[in-house]
Order: structure tokens, then sequence, then C-alpha cells
């Protein structure tokens, strides 16, 4: 009977993993920390280092060697984003009405992952991962202000990555895995008909499209695999204090995909046609350094700071199958630094209570933020517990509220038919996680 519900538990886990997630990023840019419920009540302090549960195999799979024989872990995670702009400036786009704030921009979303172990022999661990770790979704009104700018944005990730560890000795441990990667992109916004026509031909031809105000949506959408590794070091100092170290590559895309465009005059049609387009993106390496150390048999602390690689992101670009630009952003992203620091408190056999804060920075530079990705500086406040309900088996929840800086917006892009996008948004997001573990 054990063996069934265990089967079963991770048979769910793998269905929900692999339908996908996204939402607006928790973590800065479009990266999504949630990988476990027992991180979440410390903000992820100590990540690399603390080899709670099998959730290690994405921190740092060299904590599978601190593991039992076989643990599977799932969790699931529900993010509740929100995200205003406010106009203070903005002017519509040329022969168009202006048009709303936009509503909130944020969509809540439930993102789950799946962890399992296993001890091959008493030197060599393996492991495998199912999660998400990039996912995106900001999604406005469709007649609001900025809709020429952007309506909908969204990425969806779903990676695959088994791993190996093997314990060197009592005080050193390393691991190693790969990462399959899929990826899932659709950018949606405004065409400004009137304003081409009147490009194109003037009065003449704005009149035999109907005038001002025709405008329609554009739809991109590509999707593409890639591969990646991941490696980490598990290094114990003495009995209380360990040191994890993690570094995970950076996966390249090339999205092929399609355009379309909806509500199209036909006099435009030969000009503004649907096709084939590809667009590039590079998912960003980042690397950890994490500190877990037991001060007493009550209480234990843990730190974390990670480096992402997010300048690998200069721009957003889809390019037709003849080589002309559809669409060009210049990014400029730079790379970041997240520092977390986060206790935990024995209170019983059964009972553990965790805290942590962090702050996230964004890779986000003011000059060229964009309505597709506002993103800003977050301060991360969290809480968890965990309950064991036997020898083998316990639960994790945790809650994390973030703070996300007001961010300023100053899009000028009139002269391509677009308006002025000028304002600021104001945002926080609320996480809810949940997770269970069984040893076996």
């Amino acid at each position: 009977m054990q063996k069934e519900f265990q089967r079963s538990l991770m048979a769910l886990a793998v269905a929900s993993t692999l339908g996908g997630a996204s939402t607006l990023a928790s973590a800065a840019g479009f990266a999504l920390i949630e990988q476990s419920a027992s991180g979440m009540g410390n903000a992820f302090a100590g990540a690399a280092a603390t080899a709670e549960d099998a959730s290690t195999v994405f921190f740092n799979p060299a904590g599978m060697a601190l593991l039992p024989d076989r643990e599977v872990a799932v969790a699931a995670h529900y993010v509740v984003p929100s995200f205003n702009f406010s106009d203070t400036g903005s002017t519509g786009a040329l022969l168009q009405t202006k048009g709303g704030n936009g509503g909130d921009a944020g969509t809540a979303a439930v993102v789950p992952n799946a962890y399992f172990s296993m001890a091959i022999t008493p030197q060599i661990w393996m492991g495998l991962g199912i999660n998400t770790p990039f996912g995106l979704k900001t999604e406005y009104d469709p007649s609001w202000v900025g809709r020429f700018q952007t309506i909908k944005s969204e990425i969806k990730t779903v990676n695959i990555n088994p791993s190996v560890a093997y314990k060197v000795s009592e005080s050193l441990s390393l691991g190693a895995g790969l990462n399959y990667q899929k990826i899932d992109g659709e950018l949606t916004s405004a065409v400004n008909y009137s304003a081409a026509a009147f490009s194109a031909g003037g009065a003449g031809l704005l009149g035999a499209i109907g005038g001002p105000n025709v405008e329609g949506v554009t739809t991109v959408k590509g999707n593409d695999t890639g591969w990646g590794y991941n490696v980490g070091a598990l290094i114990k100092f003495n009995e209380s204090t360990r040191m994890g170290l993690a570094y995970r590559s950076a996966i390249s895309y090339e999205l092929d995909g399609t355009v379309t465009f909806s509500n199209r005059p036909a006099l435009l049609g030969a000009a503004i046609p649907d096709g084939p387009v590809t667009l590039k993106i590079k998912m960003p390496d980042s690397a950890s350094a994490s500190v877990v150390s037991r001060l007493n048999d009550k209480w234990e602390v843990l730190g974390d700071i990670t480096w992402t690689g997010w300048s690998s992101f200069e721009k957003l670009e889809v390019i037709r199958s003849t080589g002309a630009t559809l669409l060009s952003v210049n990014e400029q992203w730079r790379d970041t630094y997240r520092l977390s620091v986060g206790a935990n408190y024995r209170m019983n056999e059964q009972w553990t209570l965790r805290g942590g804060v962090a702050y996230d920075q964004s890779p986000v530079r003011d000059e060229h933020r964009t309505a597709r990705i506002p993103d800003n500086d977050r301060q991360w406040i969290a809480v968890g517990a965990k309950y064991l309900l036997n020898a083998s088996s316990w639960v994790d929840a945790g809650y994390a509220h973030l703070f996300i800086k007001d961010a300023t917006i100053n899009d000028i892009e009139a002269a391509a038919g677009k308006g002025n996008l000028v304002g600021s948004y104001s945002g926080s997001v609320d996480i809810f996680s949940i997770q269970y573990t069984i040893s076996f």
C-alpha cells in the first residue's frame, strides 16, 4: 500500500510539473526560486548547504550524500503577484484613443516541483528533479495606454535534472547533474494599423482602411529545448557547520515560432504578413555559496549569497525568416546578487519553526525598464514550519511576502506609432508553499 502511494505521488508530481507554470517571476528577472517548501520558510537562506531533503538535487546535488537510502519530495507553490501601473504623463499612440492604466498585470499561478534521490552504494547517490526554474507572465487590459508596447508576455519552462553525488570523505561530497529544459514563449501587443496606413500612404490610405482607431493584436509564439549542467560541493567543517558551493550553467535557446496579426485590413496584408519567426534568448548561469551552522540543540542559522549572470539578456529581438527585424527591444540587463539569512528553531521532536529575510537585486536598469518586464529590487520576509508525521515522513509549509521597490518607466516610442509610456509601477508578491517528503 505504501509503495502504491509513493508511486501515485510521483506520477502526480511529474504530470503537474510537465504542465509547466508561469507567473510574474518571484525572484529577480524571470527566475523562479520556489524549488522547495522547506527552503521557502528561510527565504532560501543556506539552500546549497542544508541538504535537508531531496530538493537538494536542484540547489546542490552534492547534498544527496547526506540523505537516507531513498527519498521523495513533492512540493507546490501558490504565487500571487500584484503589479500596477500609474500614469504620470503618458501620451496615446498616434491616431488611437489613449486607454487606461492596464489593471493588475500580475497573474496567480501554481508552481510545482518533484525530486527523488537514492543511494546506489555507500559512496554514490543518484537523483532526479523535475521543476520550473524560469517563468514570467505579465498581462494587461487589452485597451490600456501601453497596449502598443505590450499586452501579454509569457515564458514557461520545464526542467528535467538527473544528478549524481559522490561522497569523497566524511567531510567532502561532490555532485553534478544534467539539465534538459524546454521553453515556450508568447508575446502579444496591439498593432497600430491606422498609423501604419498613414505612414505608408497618407490620408488616402488611412481613409481606405477605416480612418483612426483601427488596431489589432500581433501574437508571437515559439518554443525550443536546450541542455545545461549543474555542479556542487558540500564541505563539512565539523558536526555543527557545513558549506555548500553550487553552480548552474547558462542555457541558450533559439525559439522557432510564428507571428500572426488579428483584425488586419486587407490593404495592409502584403506589408504586414503572418509568418515564421525566431527569437534567441539565453537563460543565465548562477553561482551560490551557502553556510549552515547548528548553534545548539534548538537553534540553527543559515546564510546564502547567489550571483546570477543576467547580463546575458542584452536584447529582446524577434526576427522574420526573411531576415527582417519584427521587434527589437534594448534590455541591457546587469548581473545581480541575492543575499539571504535565516534561522530554524526546533521546538520539540515534531515541530521545527523557520524564518528568513532576503534582498534580491533586480537586473533591470532604470533607463531600460519596459512594460513587458517592469522589474525592480525586492525584499523578502519568510516564515515556515516542518511537522514530522512519523520517523520517515514529514510536511513542510512556508509563506513569503516580497516587497518590490516602486519602479519608474519612461518608454518613449511615439515615433514608432506606439505612444509614450511614462509612469511608475508598484508591486508585491505573496507565496504559499507546501511539501510532502518521505524516506523509504
